[in-house]
């Protein structure tokens, strides 16, 4: 009887969530950054739907990593998400095996993958008329000559054209930079000649012709991207490298907040409004179930977990 009763109290406390009490958004990237923009407009509309106080707090460091343990160490009542991109899901334990300090789909519970967008190979001047197998043909004539940037070791940048790169049998330097931006002003400056890139800081460079796009990383084309040939459909069959964000909570949650969130957030997701955000972002709006999360996450741990192994990279 008085487990009845306590399972009779816990289900109508689920039923009243949220009430009394802000849900915390965690990012585990710096304000400004594209997760929390994107973040941020969907936590707007997330609070008119619940109609509770939805907070945006950022928690950046280690990659995502900082963030995105607190998380997975939180309480685990549904005022505590996570907003997050793949790395920390995904590459992250194979980076930081003695350091990560949590398990992604041991310690978190995929609620939605909101949206996805593919990189774009992008070139410098030098080889403004050459088309991707010409950029290959090139690159094999000289290894160990041409640099490649991306936003440091283990990044989706560096692993993207490290596997570009075995699949091509071509051999580039890697250069790190701190970010985007400035791997942008190396491309411009000649410092180095490709680099994988986030199509927002790519895009308004290539409409202008200063730098050159060779493809994207995604199996298919998108939208956003238009006339812009994917890797996949020219001769790197199967290359995909996409960047993906999702929303999770604390493993433990109840199931009925997770499928409720999952409902409410679709909805969102879908909406004109929020498509046209992620649009402008070149990203294309998803809106999944959670059991197609937790599949994206496995299939893109098996991806990049062997080619993390075979440059011996580690970030602990």
């Amino acid at each position: 009887m008085v487990a009845f009763l306590l399972t009779i109290i816990c289900f109508a406390v689920q039923a009243q969530w949220p009430a009394g009490r802000p849900v915390h958004l965690i990012v585990p990237f710096p304000a400004g950054s594209s997760p929390d923009l994107i973040a941020r407009h969907l936590g707007a509309a997330l609070s008119k739907e619940l109609r509770q106080t939805v907070v945006i707090e950022n928690k950046p460091g280690a990659g995502g990593n900082i963030g995105t343990r607190y998380v997975a160490r939180a309480t685990p009542d549904g005022y505590t998400l996570l907003y997050t991109i793949n790395g920390p899901l995904v590459t992250a334990p194979a980076l930081y095996q003695k350091t990560l300090g949590y398990t992604p789909l041991k310690d978190l519970a995929p609620i939605t993958l909101v949206a996805t967008s593919p990189n774009v190979l992008v070139v410098g001047n030098a080889f403004k008329n050459s088309s991707l197998a010409d950029f290959v043909v090139q690159a094999r004539a000289r290894p160990g000559v041409l640099n490649y940037g991306s936003v440091g070791i283990g990044s989706a940048s560096q692993l993207a054209m490290e596997l570009l790169a075995k699949q091509a049998g071509i051999q580039m330097n890697h250069v790190p930079y701190a970010g985007f931006p400035q791997i942008m002003t190396a491309l411009l400056a000649g410092d180095i000649q490709a680099a994988f890139m986030v199509p927002a800081i790519a895009m308004p460079q290539i409409k202008e012709a200063k730098v050159h796009a060779l493809g994207i990383s995604s199996l298919e084309p998108v939208s956003t991207l238009p006339g812009i040939t994917p890797l996949a459909h020219q001769g790197f069959t199967g290359f995909e490298a996409i960047s993906w964000n999702a929303i999770l909570a604390p493993a433990g949650t109840p199931v009925a907040i997770l499928e409720k969130l999952n409902r409410v957030l679709i909805e969102i997701i879908r909406s004109p409004d929020m498509m046209n955000t992620l649009a402008l972002n070149h990203f294309s709006a998803v809106g999944s179930s959670a059991e197609t999360l937790r599949a994206v996450i496995e299939q893109d741990t098996l991806r990049w977990e062997p080619v993390i192994k075979q440059l011996q990279l580690s970030l602990d």
